[in-house]
Formats: structure tokens, C-alpha cells, sequence
């Protein structure tokens, strides 16, 4: 059962514990009610490829994942026939007398020696429903959007010595980007669009509530605060919610109850993942930062 409105999508989402904004809600809503993908694309650390975790298992589905990387390709994303039992079969045929090559070739390209990787996995009408997440599609090589084009439209794959794959209950399809390239149009027009921004201070102190609740207000408050202000620093690669949840366990393991310019230096590995970058936060720009937000 999909949720029937755009306050049921929230409260699903918010009973696995992702606390969305309305737009976003609105957006997910409609790419189930709607039966399209969902293109989700943002600054990595955003909460992207946990929406489809939640909503897998706030619906009760499969979780099928691909994760795409520079290189892959319909082998390793869709499907792949088993050559070395199919040579066995022709072998095994062979040694019988019936080697009729018209009748081999079509007793191998049977399902029997289709191998499943997760793009035919998500639709085979033999398995449970799932959520099919396809993660960091601009990882992928431009050439491999063309392979996803007929799944995102008919929720089908045409394999050319069996036939056509429909999915009986069509997956719901999470597609992320980081925006690392340019996902192309063909892509973009076959599913619903939202850019998965930062959240802002109020929603990020309700994600810590869910995810760190052993802090305090007052520290919570603090964290995020500092994290907030150091957003608009000049820096390689800012710090996401994800980095904030693992800021704040941190300094709760370090028994930390406020911050302080010792405590922030010591854990900037926590929350900064290059070098160039604590280093210019280190020491006085710390402090000038804890500063600033200490009225927050």
C-alpha cells in the first residue's frame, strides 16, 4: 500500500526517522503516487540515498541497489547469461546426439542461465516488489544512461535472445546525482526532479534529535549552529548532515558537553574530510567561529 497523500509520505518518511521538508515530501509523494522515478540530486552528505532505504522499508520492499561507477556497464548493472553452464549444456547436448544447433540455441538462452544483476532484479515479476536505487548515476559513464532509458519509461528490459522482462509491480526507482557531470535530458524527462538542499537550522536540529538523541539541547543546538556558519566558509567540500550526525557522537563519546576551540580542533577529522580545509579552520578560525555562534 502506497501512502495516499502528501502527509502519509512525510509521516512514513518520518517514522524511519528522515524528517523531510514539505517540498521534498510533496515530490516523493507524487514519484509514488505517479508511479515515475525520482531524480534526487544535491551536494553529497544531503540525505539523498537514504530516502530510498527509508521508503523501502517504511513500504515493506526490496532494497535494490546499484552503485554506479566509471566503467560499468549492462553485465554488471542488468543482466549476464551463465556462459559456463551454457557451454556444459552444449557440451551435455552434444554427447547426446542432439546437437541441432536452432534447437541449442534456443534451449540456452533460457531463463535458467539468466543471471540477474539489480536493474532485472528490481523488475523480475518473480520476486517481491522492490525500490530499485541507483546511486551516484554521474559516477557512471554518459554511454550507460542509455541502458537505463526503457526501465525508466516502461519499467521493462528487452534482452535480445530472450525477450522482454516486465515488471509485474512496477519498482519505485530512486536515481542520485551529485552533480558531479551533467546527468542528460533523456534521463531528466523520464522522472520527477528535486535538488536535496542542506537543511536548514531547525530541520538539522530535528535530524539530530532522531539520529543522536543522546546529546542535549543546548549542545545540539551548538553543533549545529557552528555547522550552519561553517557552511559559508570557502571550503573544498563542505560538511553534510551526515558528517553533523557523526560530529555530535563524536564529542557525546568524548564526554563533551559544549564547545569549546579544544574540542572543535581535535575532532575537525570528524567533520572535515581534506586536509586544506582543517587546516584553515584550525586554531583562531575555530575560535572566531565558536565565537559567533555562541548566541545561537
Amino acid at each position: 500500500m502506497l501512502p495516499a497523500s502528501v502527509a502519509e509520505t512525510a509521516a512514513l518518511l518520518e517514522a524511519q526517522g528522515y524528517v523531510a521538508d514539505p517540498s521534498l515530501a510533496t515530490t516523493v509523494h507524487l514519484a509514488l503516487a505517479m508511479r515515475r522515478p525520482l531524480f534526487l540530486e544535491g551536494e553529497p552528505g544531503t540525505g539523498k540515498t537514504e530516502i530510498a532505504k527509508v521508503l523501502a522499508a517504511g513500504l515493506d520492499r526490496r532494497l535494490v541497489r546499484l552503485q554506479c561507477y566509471d566503467g560499468l556497464d549492462l553485465a554488471a548493472a542488468a543482466y549476464e547469461w551463465d556462459h559456463a553452464r551454457q557451454l556444459m549444456a552444449i557440451r551435455i547436448a552434444e554427447a547426446a546426439g542432439s546437437a541441432d544447433r536452432r534447437t541449442l540455441a534456443s534451449d540456452i538462452y533460457t531463463r535458467e542461465f539468466l543471471q540477474s544483476r539489480p536493474l532485472l532484479s528490481a523488475i523480475d515479476p518473480d520476486l517481491p516488489p522492490a525500490v530499485l536505487l541507483i546511486d551516484e548515476l554521474d559516477r557512471a559513464d554518459e554511454p550507460f544512461e542509455a541502458f537505463l532509458l526503457e526501465l525508466l519509461a516502461d519499467f521493462q528490459l528487452t534482452i535480445p535472445e530472450y525477450g522482454t522482462i516486465h515488471a509485474t509491480t512496477p519498482p519505485v526507482v530512486i536515481l542520485t546525482s551529485n552533480r558531479t557531470r551533467e546527468v542528460h535530458d533523456a534521463i531528466r524527462r523520464r522522472c520527477l526532479y528535486h535538488w536535496v538542499d542542506y537543511p536548514d537550522a531547525r530541520r538539522e536540529r530535528q535530524i539530530l534529535a532522531r539520529k543522536a538523541p543522546g546529546i542535549s539541547e543546548t549542545l545540539s543546538a551548538r553543533i549545529v549552529a557552528f555547522v550552519q556558519r561553517l557552511r559559508r566558509e570557502d571550503l573544498f567540500k563542505l560538511p553534510g548532515v551526515a558528517e553533523t550526525i557523526d560530529w555530535a557522537s563524536a564529542l557525546t563519546h568524548l564526554d563533551q558537553n559544549e564547545l569549546t576551540p579544544e574540542s572543535v580542533n581535535e575532532t575537525l577529522g570528524v567533520l572535515l574530510k581534506y586536509q586544506d580545509d582543517i587546516a584553515k579552520i584550525k586554531g583562531a578560525e575555530a575560535a572566531r567561529l565558536i565565537s559567533e555562534t555562541q548566541g545561537s
